[in-house]
């Protein structure tokens, strides 16, 4: 397994990975979890997909297996700002304004969405290895940008998931019951660090690791 990280004006780097992206999350997401959120027959994209966005996507022999999106809580695409935000603020149908105390708006906090890993990662320790290789690469490409913590609206079980894993993660918030899909969620957060297990490896230098697509890349057609 590898990880890559990019975004909007980086994604040409890596053929069809944020393609296979939107794919992987529209098979999730919306086909098992039933989410109304917008999709076509094969993409899931939302209004938190735009040049604000960075991705931490996980490649094995060259097929995209998980990711995750980065977004710091400063953002601001026209009248979106980051998702937790604009749910305190009642513009998201789902997730209830109480979700979180207060909605910061800083360069040190960094919000995480969509994370999700493949049916095919079938084992454990891979889905294990597929989850902390996202994360380390968003807590990296956050710390670029001058961030100290992550946050992220979660199954609340991911909060032991990723402490077994040596991140530093607390509940904050009251959890809340998804009408959609029938779990339970719940703000988390979590230093932006990469998990304990001793001294983080070289950064890797970037580089095409995807095969090239010539096919344009559209926003899905259908809501």
């Amino acid at each position: 397994m590898e990880n890559i990280t990019f975004n909007l004006a980086q994604l040409h780097q890596y053929g069809t990975a944020f393609y296979e992206f939107l794919g992987l999350r529209k098979r999730f997401f919306v086909d098992q979890l039933g989410w109304s959120i917008p999709h076509d027959d094969n993409v899931e994209m939302d209004q938190y997909d735009n040049p604000k966005a960075y991705y931490s996507l996980v490649l094995r022999d060259g097929v995209v297996i998980g990711g995750t999106r980065a977004m710091a809580t400063t953002a601001q695409w026209g009248s979106h700002t980051y998702m937790l935000r604009d749910a305190v603020a009642g513009k998201l149908i789902g997730i209830p304004p109480h979700i979180l105390p207060n909605a910061e708006v800083t360069t040190n906090i960094w919000e995480i969405t969509r994370t999700v890993i493949s049916d095919d990662v079938n084992t454990q320790a891979d889905r294990s290895e597929c989850l902390a290789l996202m994360l380390d690469g968003a807590v990296d490409v956050a710390r670029e940008q001058g961030a100290t913590e992550l946050m992220s609206l979660s199954p609340v079980a991911m909060v032991r998931t990723l402490r077994k894993l040596g991140y530093e993660t607390q509940r904050i918030g009251e959890p809340y019951r998804n009408a959609e899909d029938g779990r339970l969620y719940a703000c988390m957060n979590m230093p932006a660090k990469r998990r304990n297990i001793g001294p983080a490896p070289a950064p890797v230098t970037p580089k095409p690791t995807h095969a090239m697509d010539q096919h344009a890349v559209h926003s899905p057609s259908v809501i």
